[in-house]
C-alpha cells in the first residue's frame, strides 16, 4: 500500500495557554521533523496578527499578517492554509502542529483545514490541552471574552465558560498536563463532561500516536449538533454528578423563562434540546456554562416534517429521533443534561417539572398551547 504523501496536520486548542504550549512542545520533541504554527491574536486590535513558526530547535520565523474585515479569526483562516501548503511543498515537515490561540475554537479551524484537504494536506488529529485543576474555574467563568482580552473580533460575544466548554467537548483527544493540585473531583468532572474523549497524559508516548490517528469533521460536527448530539449519561462520582432529564410533555414558556436564571446556576454545565408549548414544531437548543445560557432555534422536529423530507435527513438524526419517539409527539421531547460538583438533583428535578404544562394545560391541546405567553420571543426572535 502506497504511503500517503500528504502533510499530516494536528490542531491543539485550549484556553489553558501554558498547558497548550506544553502539549505542543511535547509533540515537537516526540515527532522528528515536526513544525508548529501559531497565530497570536493579542495584537489584533492594532490591525495585525502575528504568525510564529517554530520547531524543536526554536523559532524559525516571526511575521505579521493583516486583519481581514476586522476579524482576527478570519485572518487566521486566510493565512493558515497557505502556510501549511508552503510547508507541504517544501517536503521537509513530517507533522504540522497548529497551536490555536486561546479563544479560537477547534471546530472552525478543523473545518477550514478539512475543506482544503487535497494532494498536499490531511487533518489527522484535533486535541484540546487541559490542566485538570483549571477545568471547573474556567467552566464557571461567566466573563465575556472581551472583558479579559480574549475576543477574536469586535463583535465576539462569547464568554470564557461557553468557549471552554466547546473546546473541551469537540476534541476527541484531551491532552492532560500534570498538576499536583488536581484531585479526584477534577478527574470526575472532566470525564463526565466528555465521556467519549480519549484522555492522554501530555508526557506519554501515546500523544504522538494520537496526532496521526485521523479525524472526521462530519462525525465531530454531528456529535455537537443539538438534534442528535451524543450527550453524557447519568453519573455520580467523587462529588460530581450528571443528571439526564428526559420528558415528552412540553414546557410552559412563561414558567420556564422565569426559571432560567436558577436553572443556569444549578450546574457548571448544561446542554441538550427542548420544546416549548407555544412553538411545538421547533427544536430548541440549550447550551449553558458559567451561568450564561444560549437558546437557539435548531430547526424543526422530525415529527413536523412531511414524510418525503425524511429522505433528506442524515441517518444519525433519524436514529436519535427513533430513541426519543413518542406515539403522540414523535421526537419532540425534553432531553437536558446537567453536570456539576455538588449537583442538587432533587431540587433541579422539581424545578424542571414545575416548568412543564400541567395536566389541564396539556389536555387543552396544541392549538391552545400556541396562545400561551410567548416569553421566549425576545431570545429567539430579537428585533
Amino acid at each position: 500500500m502506497a504511503r500517503d504523501s500528504r502533510l499530516p496536520v494536528v490542531l491543539v486548542a485550549g484556553l489553558h495557554a501554558e498547558a497548550r504550549t506544553e502539549v505542543v512542545d511535547r509533540l515537537l520533541r516526540a515527532v522528528p521533523g515536526s513544525v508548529a504554527l501559531h497565530h497570536d491574536l493579542t495584537g489584533a486590535s492594532g490591525g495585525t496578527v502575528r504568525r510564529l513558526v517554530r520547531d524543536v530547535s526554536g523559532l524559525l520565523s516571526d511575521a505579521e499578517t493583516p486583519l481581514v474585515e476586522d476579524c482576527a479569526c478570519c485572518a487566521l483562516r486566510e493565512d493558515l492554509v497557505p502556510e501549511l501548503r508552503r510547508l507541504a511543498a517544501a517536503g521537509l515537515t513530517r507533522l504540522a502542529v497548529v497551536e490555536l490561540w486561546d479563544s479560537v475554537e477547534p471546530k472552525a479551524m478543523a473545518e477550514v483545514v478539512a475543506a482544503h484537504e487535497g494532494d498536499d494536506l490531511l487533518l489527522t488529529g484535533v486535541m484540546t490541552a487541559v490542566d485538570p485543576a483549571l477545568v471547573l474555574p474556567y467552566l464557571a467563568n461567566g466573563d465575556d471574552l472581551a472583558e479579559v482580552g480574549l475576543a477574536a473580533a469586535p463583535t465576539d460575544q462569547r464568554t470564557v465558560g461557553d468557549t471552554w466548554a466547546r473546546q473541551l467537548e469537540y476534541a476527541p483527544v484531551l491532552a492532560l498536563v500534570d498538576n499536583a493540585e488536581a484531585d479526584s473531583e477534577d478527574a470526575a468532572l472532566l470525564t463526565q463532561l466528555h465521556p467519549t474523549a480519549r484522555q492522554v497524559a501530555a508526557d506519554s508516548a501515546e500523544l504522538a500516536e494520537l496526532a496521526f490517528a485521523g479525524f472526521d469533521v462530519e462525525t465531530a460536527a454531528a456529535a455537537q449538533h443539538p438534534a442528535y448530539a451524543l450527550l453524557p449519561q447519568e453519573a455520580d462520582e467523587a462529588g460530581v454528578a450528571t443528571l439526564v432529564w428526559r420528558r415528552h410533555r412540553p414546557f410552559h414558556p412563561e414558567r420556564l423563562y422565569e426559571a432560567l436564571e436558577d436553572l443556569c446556576c444549578a450546574a457548571a454545565r448544561s446542554r441538550g434540546r427542548f420544546w416549548l408549548a407555544d412553538r411545538p414544531d421547533t427544536l430548541l437548543a440549550w447550551d449553558a456554562a458559567g451561568g450564561a445560557l444560549c437558546v437557539e432555534n435548531a430547526g424543526p422536529w422530525l415529527a413536523s416534517l412531511p414524510d418525503a423530507a425524511w429522505e433528506m435527513v442524515p441517518p444519525m438524526r433519524q436514529a436519535a429521533a427513533s430513541l426519543d419517539w413518542h406515539p403522540e409527539h414523535g421526537d419532540c421531547c425534553q432531553h437536558l443534561v446537567f453536570t456539576s460538583p455538588g449537583l442538587d438533583r432533587e431540587g433541579l428535578e422539581r424545578l424542571l417539572e414545575s416548568c412543564l404544562l400541567t395536566d389541564a394545560e396539556y389536555a387543552a391541546g396544541r392549538e391552545a398551547w400556541k396562545s400561551l405567553p410567548a416569553a421566549f420571543d425576545p431570545l429567539l426572535d430579537p428585533a
